[in-house]
């Protein structure tokens, strides 16, 4: 059994499969563990096949008969095997299709976190048909996880893109900024991708002056999660920095420094957009997402401080 990782209240993270890389060369094993493998069915929107619940609908090995060509073996559960496969390789059934969000919200972790990752691996071979190299065709090996050039044997593995989101405060207030095709109100901490030969230090300050205008001091890693919309990494920090006037860059329609008591309500919402009141105030990032679970640990630091 692989040792697990910390329990946190985002998405995507708890109850995550044992890898069980040493079985990905070991196909012998694998068809033995076929029949009674759960099999993770998605169609080619990224969405699962789901029960008339919205709940996953993860058929057998066995109910499907035979292993599909272009199966992902995702790992164990409590000795049980877990595969992906895409929906139209395999003849199946189900009254409804859910998307991750929707799975975030309504599924238990374990069965979202499944999800997530086979949404990640599966995309990864979607787009990753030819190789980068020379243009030949693409071979998956390793149960799914290598990919190798029929021509001239280079070697590709899945992708992820690594994010920094930072929860950027002055001491007193916390920095959030708002994109344009958001729902109104909407605000959330800053997010930026990594650039190659840049540390994630240097990415959270490099990305915060160029959003907003504002001047990182240093910053400290809290957590990350995988975000598979389609293959990121987020990477959790707490930064500090100069109490500048936010000036707005390409990427936000706005940025602004907010109170401890602004925050806090906004967190009252719950990511509604409205109250039933009609009050004013800021909406924030919906549970699954680490984004609320940084602006928490900013207001639980302030509150602690005071």
């Amino acid at each position: 059994m692989a040792p697990q990782a910390p329990r946190w209240p985002f998405a995507f993270v708890d109850g995550a499969l044992d890898r069980a890389d040493a079985l990905r060369d070991n196909p012998g094993t694998l068809t033995a563990l076929w029949p009674d493998a759960r099999v993770v069915l998605l169609d080619d929107d990224g969405q699962a096949l789901a029960d008339s619940s919205q709940q996953l609908h993860a058929p057998s090995g066995s109910d499907l008969q035979g292993m599909p060509a272009g199966a992902v073996f995702l790992g164990l559960r409590e000795k049980q095997a877990w595969f992906a496969a895409r929906a139209v390789t395999v003849e199946q059934e189900a009254p409804q299709r859910v998307d991750l969000r929707t799975a975030a919200g309504l599924w238990s972790a374990a069965d979202s976190t499944v999800f997530a990752q086979a949404r990640a691996l599966l995309h990864w071979h979607a787009r990753h048909r030819y190789c980068g190299v020379c243009g030949g065709d693409i071979e998956f090996v390793r149960a799914g996880w290598l990919g190798r050039c029929r021509q001239c044997a280079s070697e590709h593995y899945p992708r992820t893109d690594q994010a920094m989101i930072a929860a950027v405060t002055d001491g007193s207030r916390l920095l959030l900024g708002r994109q344009s095709p958001w729902p109104s109100r909407r605000y959330s901490v800053l997010a930026g991708f990594v650039e190659p030969g840049e540390s994630l230090e240097q990415t959270v300050a490099r990305e915060v002056f160029e959003e907003a205008g504002v001047r990182v001091l240093g910053c400290r890693y809290l957590a990350s999660q995988p975000w598979p919309f389609p293959g990121s990494l987020m990477l959790g920090f707490m930064a500090q920095a100069e109490p500048d006037e936010p000036v707005i860059g390409e990427e936000l329609e706005d940025a602004r420094w907010f109170g401890p008591d602004e925050v806090r309500e906004g967190l009252a919402r719950d990511g509604r957009e409205s109250l039933a009141d009609g009050a004013p105030g800021i909406v924030l990032s919906p549970a699954i997402s680490i984004s609320r679970w940084l602006v928490e640990q900013w207001l639980a630091e302030i509150d602690g401080r005071s």
